[in-house]
């Protein structure tokens, strides 16, 4: 415990509680995989369209917004609220029980479609959905400061001494860019269970195409930047592909599951996987939505589905990185992967045959940690500024370069990006026609 200088909470964004003054639940937070707030999407549409909605705050309409859940309870548990002192978010519930103060921060804030987010601030207007206003909610933190120190209890619960200062920390996508070492026209991909492709920019700008394409904007750790992202499905459907065809291997044995998929040629023998690319706004959209699997035959294998879905999660990442270029005006010169699909090196060259640019991973895979980790060294003046934080790090990195498979890959890539719009037409019109 000594040799700890400082803590600091990241994780992820969206969900939170009302709390007394004393830090107590008045109500147990709503997780975001939790579809009750889906009912009182329509009613907050009617007071205000998506499009204003986008404009102030960057998000999309997601049912599990977290504005959503405070207009459920301003609905359905009322005194919840009313005998709320404020409102914490997932950060700010654990650094209480460290510390005891309350706290909240742009970064998990900026999940919460409740900011006017180019003022780095409250929306008045969001917050009158549910009767709330900007006193409801604590003074705000930013991101290296320290909010508290670790009380006897916690210290106790958790192996720290008393008194170890307590950083600001937040959302956990938000510290992955930082802690990423992206440079200047370096998209950055936080690949997991979901995968996030994101940007750096000096500017707040909203656009029609990146509403109409499913852009969401959050407030980045360091003040005067945004982090423009599209979120799609990841390794969640590969997870769905090992339980299911390889049951047989140990849970964490992946090495066997690329190693049948590198003995299948590039385009998997014609098996086409569509992910459910998360792109169309407004409520109706489906969250963990695998997608669909086209050209199965009787002599169809497993590698070459698995092979197949790697190819699938890369068609929708060049995708995305169009959107994302179209909307922001960023030409991306290469992309940094981080999270637990960076450790896919076979991934990673499909990847870079598919984009047709350079994709760099570093031996440290969590960015989130050294974000976490240079925002924590600043807050306590071990660095002077995140900037002086990230210079002290030596990264480690691998890079993979577009291969001779880019032309085929082109060639692919046309073909999947017509599958989509001839797939929902089929849903739209054929099915709902007894098809």
């Amino acid at each position: 415990p000594e040799r700890v200088g400082a803590v600091i909470v990241t994780t992820w964004g969206a969900d939170g509680a009302p709390v007394r003054r004393d830090g107590a639940l008045t109500y147990p937070p709503i997780s975001w995989q939790c579809d009750r707030t889906r009912r009182v999407v329509g009613e907050v549409l009617e007071r205000i369209s998506a499009w204003e909605i986008y404009k102030i705050t960057g998000y999309q309409v997601i049912p599990f917004n977290t504005l959503f859940k405070l207009v459920w309870l301003r609905r359905e548990a009322p005194r919840a609220l009313e005998e709320a002192h404020t409102w914490l978010m997932m950060p700010g519930l654990l650094v209480h029980r460290l510390t005891g103060e309350l706290h909240i921060e742009p970064t998990s804030a900026s999940t919460m479609m409740a900011m006017s987010l180019g003022r780095r601030d409250w929306s008045d207007r969001m917050l009158e959905l549910a009767g709330l206003d900007p006193s409801f909610f604590p003074d705000w933190s930013q991101p290296g400061d320290v909010v508290g120190h670790v009380t006897d209890k916690a210290g106790r619960l958790c192996g720290l001494r008393r008194g170890t200062p307590v950083v600001v920390g937040g959302h956990d996508t938000q510290f992955a860019i930082l802690g990423s070492g992206a440079g200047p026209g370096e998209a950055i991909l936080s690949s997991g269970t979901w995968e996030i492709l994101e940007v750096r920019l000096v500017e707040y700008r909203p656009t029609r195409l990146g509403f109409r394409e499913g852009l969401m904007i959050e407030a980045d750790v360091e003040p005067g930047l945004w982090n423009p992202q599209l979120l799609m499905m990841g390794s969640a459907v590969l997870e769905w592909i090992r339980e299911r065809l390889f049951p047989d291997l140990d849970r964490g044995d992946y090495a066997a599951m690329i190693g049948e998929a590198e003995g299948v040629p590039p385009g998997s023998g014609g098996v086409t996987l569509i992910p459910s690319f998360v792109r169309d706004s407004g409520p109706t959209r489906r969250f963990g939505t695998l997608g669909t699997l086209l050209g199965l035959t009787l002599k169809t294998s497993r590698g070459q589905i698995y092979r197949a879905a790697l190819e699938g999660l890369s068609f929708q990442l060049r995708a995305a990185l169009g959107i994302l270029m179209r909307a922001t005006g960023l030409e991306a010169r290469g992309i940094r992967v981080v999270g637990g699909g960076s450790r896919n090196d076979l991934w990673n060259q499909i990847r870079a045959d598919v984009t047709g640019l350079p994709i760099t991973v570093t031996a440290q895979r969590e960015a989130t940690v050294i974000g976490a980790a240079m925002t924590a060294l600043f807050g306590i003046g071990t660095y002077g500024s995140l900037e002086e934080a990230g210079e002290s790090i030596r990264f480690e990195e691998q890079l993979f370069e577009p291969s001779g498979d880019r032309a085929l890959y082109d060639g692919l890539f046309e073909r999947y990006a017509a599958v989509p719009a001839a797939l929902r037409r089929f849903y739209r019109h054929g099915l709902s026609g007894g098809c």
